[in-house]
């Protein structure tokens, strides 16, 4: 990667996850309004463990009454799982998701009906007012090996029944094509993004390039490497990443700094 260029305006953004599926994504429309070119590379993958690792966790999926879901990528694998084991999930099975939309997903799995599953507002301390409430039910939470501790530590401070199973790893792709190319900004959402940054280009100097961080753990990870995030999500005026990009470029750059 060429990071030595003087960054004078933001004209190139790299956004190191997928490329949205959907033509109605925020991206294109700030592409747009700020004549902006937005590429997307994921930084990271994802793989499943295989059934003999799980086997070796000693986690018995009968032994649970409920499943507390993460994402969709941890619904994925849950049920991955349970099919590679040849487990029947039973229709009596709770479901206890992050956020609506992770509930929703789950009706590539399920008939979904409200009385077994549950929902919060994508924050783990919503969720456990939930849990509570459910306090007789042994729950599995599948997650990735980088789970982060407010999770558990948040379920362990209320007294909720839990069993913690790695059901999928976070893995750095392959990011050799980027070698010779430069972004004015690169755009990370996880500590596992800055990561495989270090890992593909370990000689990586951040010079003019500016660095964009959601999430406190996501800037605490790129400080650790060396690099200073520049642009920070969720901002006060602006909590989607989309947002503080844009406030960035208004509030800094138009502005000559």
């Amino acid at each position: 990667m060429n990071f030595n260029k003087i960054v004078l305006a933001i004209k190139t953004i790299l956004v190191s996850q997928p490329k949205p599926q959907s033509n109605r994504s925020p991206y294109f429309d700030l592409a747009e309004r700020q004549n902006l070119k937005i590429d997307f590379v994921p930084f990271i993958k994802v793989e499943g463990v295989s059934p003999k690792e799980f086997r070796d966790q000693r986690v018995n999926l009968g032994d649970f009454t409920g499943v507390l879901l993460t994402s969709k990528i941890a619904a994925d694998h849950f049920f991955r799982m349970a099919e590679a084991t040849r487990f029947e999930v039973p229709d009596s099975m709770k479901y206890f998701c992050i956020s609506e939309a992770v509930a929703l997903y789950l009706q590539k799995y399920v008939a979904y009906r409200k009385r077994k599953i549950f929902f919060g507002n994508q924050n783990i301390h919503d969720l456990v007012d939930i849990l509570k409430k459910h306090k007789s039910e042994n729950i599995l939470l599948p997650c990735t090996d980088i789970l982060r501790d407010v999770i558990p530590n948040t379920l362990e401070e209320n007294n909720i029944r839990f069993t913690k199973s790695v059901l999928y790893r976070t893995v750095a792709a392959d990011l050799s094509e980027l070698e010779n190319v430069f972004y004015d900004v690169l755009v990370f959402f996880s500590p596992g993004g800055i990561e495989s940054l270090i890992k593909n280009f370990p000689d990586f100097k951040q010079n003019n390039t500016l660095i964009a961080t959601f999430g406190a753990t996501t800037a605490t990870a790129a400080t650790k490497n060396g690099l200073k995030p520049n642009i920070r999500a969720p901002h006060p005026k602006a909590p989607s990443m989309v947002g503080a990009i844009e406030f960035f470029i208004k509030d800094n750059l138009k502005k000559g700094k």
